[in-house]
């Protein structure tokens, strides 16, 4: 294990919460109700404080959100993906915040006591967001006619992203191995458990199996991530060196 190999394990981590958090900040003043304008921008603060934790692991956390390129960003394609409707925001943040509970758990365990600490935390509002997600799921699912086809067709539109999440590469072998990371591929039967509990309630179908689309983590993105850095990091491109 090196120092450099940590780093990218951790912009790994950052570069998940840092995208989805600003993918749900877009909601902010638009969502369909107070109360889930409010929620859902809970959730974007805390994914943004976890990303500013985990980058923090990686180097100065300003300089990696700012100023990077959507080349060098490491996030799954999953958190990249475009709000859409509310279905579709509420499809993605199910799917990952599935994932993203159970692999903070076994992060907790981590040698590293700086990722493991931040998984602690993290992994507590985590447990909130996939509660959230999983309420709605149920509710769209088993609402209104509308809003089931609306739910089915946003979690069949990002079930091809779900492959990835679980995808090991050398890197992260390595640091399973060494008893730093997390082997994901460990996750994928209890979050096939949970994943379908949760569409059971909301009487809706498993998405059937799709050809996964793979690649975030080597920077092969899809083309809304450059969109979405183009506003985030606006201001620091702007105005370089600009501070608070």
């Amino acid at each position: 294990m090196t120092k450099a190999e940590v780093s990218a394990y951790a912009t790994r981590l950052g570069d998940d919460a840092l995208i989805l958090g600003q993918r749900l900040s877009e909601w902010c003043g638009h969502a369909p109700t107070i109360e889930v304008d409010l929620s859902l921008a809970n959730l974007a603060l805390d994914l943004i404080g976890q990303a500013t934790h985990f980058l923090g692991v990686a180097g100065d956390s300003d300089q990696l959100a700012f100023h990077r390129d959507a080349l060098d960003f490491s996030n799954c394609l999953l958190v990249e993906q475009p709000n859409g409707d509310f279905a579709q925001t509420i499809a993605r943040q199910f799917l990952f915040s599935t994932f993203q509970e159970l692999h903070l758990q076994a992060l907790t365990s981590s040698k590293d006591e700086r990722l493991a600490a931040i998984a602690a935390k993290a992994v507590k509002e985590v447990a909130y967001h996939r509660q959230l997600a999983s309420d709605w799921v149920v509710r769209l699912g088993d609402g209104t006619e509308e809003s089931k086809t609306r739910i089915e067709a946003a979690l069949d539109w990002m079930w091809r992203f779900v492959d990835e999440l679980f995808e090991m590469d050398e890197l992260e072998m390595k640091l399973a191995k060494e008893r730093v990371g997390v082997d994901k591929s460990t996750l994928r039967v209890e979050w096939d458990r949970r994943v379908d509990a949760v569409l059971a309630e909301g009487t809706l179908a498993r998405p059937a199996p799709r050809r996964p689309v793979l690649g975030g983590r080597r920077g092969h993105h899809t083309e809304h991530l450059g969109h979405l850095l183009s506003q985030m990091q606006f201001l620091q491109r702007a105005y370089p060196g600009a501070v608070w």
